[in-house]
């Protein structure tokens, strides 16, 4: 009986380690609730939260492959709008929607992650840092060229988010000071798309969430600020924000273990491992 119980216990131990393994480590506890679910979950919204969303999905579909989960974008406004008419189970944000989004689609918030905004620019360009007057001035085109700002003498191009976008939002509020937004502006539809653009562009500049950064653009540092993890964890950095996922209604089903696997030990992880800042 003692033996039996051994190999029992060895069993479900290799079990364990084998469910840690291919969910890229995740704890088996954090993914248990998935075990017996099946179906399919909808997800979209704000692209700033895809690379958590997507890790997230791919560990839970690992450990069942019976549940299929779908990441899109679109923004915040898509996400909150979708979100609230019933057409997608979670909808994400990067902005807290207002009080009248709330009242009218019953939405229920779950703010996840904090997350910074910056300027970026191509790596080759010698301008690191910027005022706030001067970075409304460039979006605005009173500065339109790198030569006054003591760069090269070339013409800036100017990368800008569609009005639905939230990190447009809160980069208008709080970067450029609710300041204009020249109509001149190439928009692009996503962190990433304005990472690949801005990389592209030796004479570009731009704005993406402080997760999304990496060596292929160089931040801006603002009013003597750079914008990174630490400066955003400490307050330093002021264009922040949160970035949230939200139902319409309590959330239920699929949809709840989702959000609660976000919310646990491995999901604030993936938050982590992904370049925001965990809320827990």
């Amino acid at each position: 009986m003692k033996k039996g119980f051994h190999m029992l216990s060895l069993i479900g131990a290799t079990a364990l380690f084998l469910l840690f393994s291919i969910t890229g480590g995740a704890a088996a506890s954090d993914l248990a609730p998935f075990a017996e679910q099946e179906g399919a979950l909808r997800v979209a919204g704000g692209t700033a939260h895809i690379p958590v969303m997507k890790e997230a999905a791919k560990q839970i579909i690992q450990s069942n492959p019976k549940i299929q989960i779908s990441i899109a974008g679109g923004g915040s406004g898509l996400g909150i709008k979708q979100a609230g008419e019933g057409l997608i189970d979670i909808g994400n944000a990067g902005r807290k929607p207002t009080d009248e989004e709330i009242s009218k689609y019953d939405l229920k918030l779950f703010k996840w992650a904090i997350d910074g905004v910056g300027a970026v620019v191509h790596p080759e360009n010698s301008v690191k840092s910027l005022s706030s007057v001067q970075l409304q001035d460039i979006y605005s085109e009173k500065i339109s060229n790198w030569k006054e700002l003591g760069g090269t003498d070339r013409q800036i191009n100017l990368y800008t988010r569609d009005e639905a976008s939230g990190t447009r939002k809160v980069f208008w509020k709080k970067a450029l000071s609710k300041g204009e937004i020249s109509a001149k502006a190439n928009v692009v539809i996503s962190n990433g798309a304005m990472k690949t653009a801005v990389a592209g562009d030796p004479f570009a500049i731009g704005y993406i969430s402080v997760g999304h950064m990496d060596p292929s653009v160089t931040p801006i540092a603002l009013d003597g600020v750079a914008p990174n993890l630490d400066t955003v964890r400490s307050g330093e950095y002021k264009v922040a924000r949160g970035l949230y996922s939200l139902s319409k209604g309590e959330p239920s089903g699929l949809a709840k273990l989702f959000l609660d696997f976000i919310f646990s030990p491995s999901g604030q992880k993936i938050v982590a491992e992904k370049g925001f800042i965990p809320v827990r």
